[in-house]
């Protein structure tokens, strides 16, 4: 009996047609009902278990409601709470909540959410109706151009920099301004990008991407502006990638391998909207937004003249700089769950979770490759196993043998030649110094008190990973 009446329970919240959030002590989300989803637009399966933060990243501790009655354990009723979904549509919604408490304790909060949201602004509207037009006479055409599939809830992690990136890209795709997204390999610069054009006004334009390492200037410069027939060997009449995105997102990938001359024809695109294939004497007028991704520090790039300062500060408006893996350890757990789930449902497997000698390799590792190398580690653990817990002799190469320096150093019961521990604990200092000064030589050799010269050694000595 308890049962069915749990059960005409949730059909009669799934009823009601206002939104219902419920989230734990800890401010996850742990059930919200029919009405909620379609306010959002959020598929439970992607929504339950994550922060509420992760999920709405235009909300803030400040600003959050369920947040706000979490902290003060005070119920709240009718405040008004403005905040843009993970796909760019402002909502406005009349809350109340309650907190949900235990022995005096508060274990959770209960959110009834009621839309308020005004006629949408004649701009959405516009976009819609460029979004027909796409879609019924250009759909031959649109189903060539590539599209963005990722957006800010495939972004994975409950680090406090990376909530924060998360709202600065939301806002970021409110306007209209070029963005420049630095971050080494493999921290998932691209998610960020393909995030900000899916949740913008140009989502439902083109979005194409385009690295500029490794290309010949000539062939970057057709590739970008287009050709005319004979202006070049083998030339033929071909608009450029910046014709193709016109009205949507053009994405320059690793933007500081551009040759200098051919930053200056692109600046002089940015400047004037208008585009001039080569071999062509006519201009095309181009409505494009830039993005652009760095993989160097952001500083350097203008130092070292890797880009024009007047490229750099046309395209640097708006900064998102992307942490490294073994800056944000804390989601290390996080993103293993979430891999695992990935390919096991890829590969048909059945793994739970990780054995706890490999987390300790892995919060102890450096994380050259970031993000994607640990996903590598886990698709090919998953894909070439079976089992319950991925264990040390399911990881690929670079982890086999591999011990974390604390475990080995506290374990006395070990012995070891005496030039590996030391080598290991050194690895273990530098390593730390380096973190400490944000991997600035000078500084993290005085702070071990070494010469400059004895740590650039050590650090190629000992394969330090240098960022």
């Amino acid at each position: 009996m308890e049962i069915k009446y749990f059960d005409a329970l949730i059909q009669a919240i799934n009823i009601i047609t206002d939104g219902i959030h419920i989230v734990d002590a800890s401010g996850k989300i742990v059930y919200y009902n029919i009405a909620a989803k379609q306010l959002d637009e959020i598929d439970v399966d992607k929504a339950i278990g994550r922060h509420i933060l992760e999920v709405y990243p235009s909300l803030s501790f400040d600003t959050s409601t369920i947040l706000k009655v979490l902290k003060t354990g005070k119920p709240i009723y009718n405040v008004e709470q403005n905040f843009v979904n993970y796909k760019g549509d402002k909502i406005s919604t009349l809350n109340s909540t309650l907190p949900i408490t235990y022995n005096n304790k508060v274990v959770g909060a209960l959110e009834v959410s009621r839309n308020i949201t005004k006629v949408r602004e004649l701009s959405e509207k516009i976009v819609n109706l460029q979004r027909e037009l796409y879609e019924t006479s250009e759909s031959l055409e649109k189903t060539s151009k590539p599209l963005a599939k990722f957006n800010f809830l495939d972004i994975i992690g409950q680090n406090k920099e990376m909530l924060k990136l998360k709202s600065l890209g939301l806002k970021a795709a409110m306007s209209d301004s070029p963005v420049m997204v630095a971050g080494s390999t493999g921290t998932g610069k691209e998610l960020f990008v393909q995030s900000i054009h899916n949740s913008s006004n140009r989502k439902h334009k083109p979005f194409i991407a385009q690295n500029c390492a490794a290309l010949p200037s000539n062939l970057l410069e057709s590739i970008l502006f287009g050709s005319v027939k004979g202006s070049f060997t083998g030339a033929e009449n071909r608009p450029g990638l910046f014709e193709l995105a016109n009205g949507g997102t053009l994405f320059l990938d690793e933007i500081n391998s551009m040759p200098l001359e051919l930053q200056t024809k692109l600046l002089r695109v940015l400047q004037d909207g208008r585009v001039r294939r080569v071999g062509s004497s006519n201009t095309v007028d181009v409505d494009v937004r830039v993005i652009s991704a760095i993989n160097t520090e952001i500083n350097e790039v203008v130092e070292s003249k890797q880009l024009r300062q007047d490229l750099f500060f046309r395209l640097n408006v708006i900064t998102l700089v992307i942490p490294d893996l073994c800056k944000r350890k804390e989601d290390i757990p996080i993103l293993v769950e979430h891999f695992i789930k990935k390919y096991n449902d890829k590969c048909s497997k059945f793994f739970s979770g990780i054995s706890k000698e490999v987390m300790d390799i892995f919060m102890e590792y450096s994380w050259p490759g970031n993000v994607r190398e640990l996903e590598h580690a886990i698709e090919s653990a998953v894909s070439l196993y079976d089992g319950d817990l991925i264990r040390e002799e399911h990881l690929p190469f670079q982890f086999k043998n591999y011990h974390p320096t604390y475990s080995s150093s506290l374990d006395t019961s070990v012995i070891q030649p005496l030039n590996v521990a030391v080598d290991k604990v050194e690895r273990e200092i530098i390593i730390s110094a380096l973190e400490q000064t944000d991997y600035n030589i000078a500084k993290a050799a005085k702070l071990i008190n070494v010469p400059r010269q004895t740590l650039q050694y050590k650090i190629k000595k000992l394969d330090i990973p240098f960022h």
